[in-house]
């Protein structure tokens, strides 16, 4: 299977992982050889209930044997997608009672960014440096990243950056403005968090000027920072928020949420100002609604922070400097890239899937489902930790 895989599917990298899978359960996925890899990334913070959870599974299948697509977005009332969007915003804080579901994170990104041009009337958008708020045109547009840039210009116009936690830069934000936009906690710049009540100051300015703020909860989102949404970490409630990754339990899903009185500029002058073919797919909406259900009817929240607290007081070693994040969002900074690569690399030979971030070099992504036990997390400590003591000891006999 890994010599079609590399000859007849587009890769993303010179060289990916290749793991052959046979099959996914809990926190674990199985290869075709026979092991089995403890997950201590969850697909990219994608798989919140883990692999195949039961109660997901029965929905999709539930869902199946009633109806698949349909009709185009917004057209027809179908079950699955109503209830999700009812149960979202009974869970959302302030005015965000309207929701648009779309097929993944970049498109409601960029649904976000017409959403925002539309309502205001102005063209400006300002984006943080060192963001990653997906990889389509408009997404890509958003980030201050030459490297990544470079080959596909020409891109989105009239965007500016600000530097995350920076109130010298809330002057830039304008009544040239239509909208800000940034990550809650900021991932591929290697977990930051918003600090000073940076967010509650940013959004402050936007009001004063009649911007709005746009907050990216991709990552995030649905319990990985112990609470529901990231933000109400922060005491701020944003005018847009767009979601995904952990949204559907393994399922490809995005959405962007506003006010009524923001979304439904969207549907007139011109009418189907978004459109969409599967966005808000039966099966897809009921797999993110148990989802939902389950993340909420259950501890899941608070047993993340626990399991934050059991990571950071068993992963204390000299080639950890810091651990960043919050929940089960969080970055082991190690003191060089190439340790980074090599810790990552050698965990796979043991059996633990870690992952880097894209562009803190020196950073571990740990974000494993809401679902792994305290046991799961020990044994995935216990194999970095005897990694970075091998590696250690080579340093020091060197």
């Amino acid at each position: 299977m890994k010599e079609d895989f590399l000859k007849y599917q587009a890769q993303t990298t010179p060289h990916p992982l290749a793991l052959e899978v046979s099959h996914a359960k809990g926190s674990y996925i199985y290869t075709t050889d026979g092991l089995k890899h403890l997950d201590f990334v969850a697909g990219v913070s994608a798989c919140s209930l883990g692999h195949c959870h039961p109660r997901v599974v029965e929905a999709i299948k539930e869902q199946a044997e009633k109806y698949l697509h349909v009709m185009v977005y917004g057209e027809y009332a179908q079950k699955p997608a109503v209830e999700l969007t009812k149960l979202l915003a009974q869970h959302f804080p302030g005015s965000l009672e309207k929701t648009y579901l779309t097929n993944s994170g970049t498109e409601a990104i960029e649904g976000s960014l017409k959403l925002a041009r539309r309502f205001t009337g102005r063209t400006q958008i300002l984006a943080a440096k060192n963001a990653y708020h997906g990889n389509t045109m408009g997404s890509l547009s958003l980030m201050d990243y030459e490297e990544r840039q470079k080959p596909f210009r020409p891109l989105l116009g009239d965007i500016g950056f600000i530097s995350f936690n920076s109130e010298a830069d809330l002057g830039k934000i304008t009544e040239k403005t239509a909208a800000v936009i940034v990550e809650t906690i900021q991932g591929g710049a290697g977990i930051i968090l918003p600090k000073d009540n940076y967010l509650k100051k940013l959004k402050e300015r936007c009001n004063e000027v009649g911007a709005l703020l746009i907050l990216d909860e991709i990552q995030p989102g649905f319990g990985r920072t112990g609470k529901l949404f990231g933000f109400e970490n922060f005491d701020v409630v944003p005018d847009i928020v767009a979601m995904g990754k952990g949204m559907g339990g393994g399922m490809p899903i995005g959405a962007f949420s506003a006010s009524s009185e923001i979304m439904d500029s969207l549907s007139d002058n011109p009418k189907m100002g978004h459109i969409t073919t599967f966005g808000g797919h039966p099966v897809i909406a009921a797999a993110a609604l148990a989802t939902l259900k389950e993340i909420t009817e259950t501890d899941l929240m608070a047993e993340a922070l626990e399991k934050e607290k059991l990571i950071r007081e068993t992963l204390v070693h000299p080639l950890i400097k810091e651990i960043r994040g919050m929940g089960l969002m969080l970055a082991l900074i190690l003191p060089s890239e190439e340790i980074v690569n090599e810790v990552i690399l050698r965990c796979k030979e043991q059996q633990l899937i870690l992952f880097w971030l894209l562009f803190e070099k020196k950073a571990i992504r740990i974000t494993p489902p809401l679902t792994i036990s305290k046991e799961e997390t020990l044994k995935a400590c216990g194999i970095i930790l005897d990694i970075l003591d091998e590696i250690d000891n080579q340093e020091t006999n060197c």
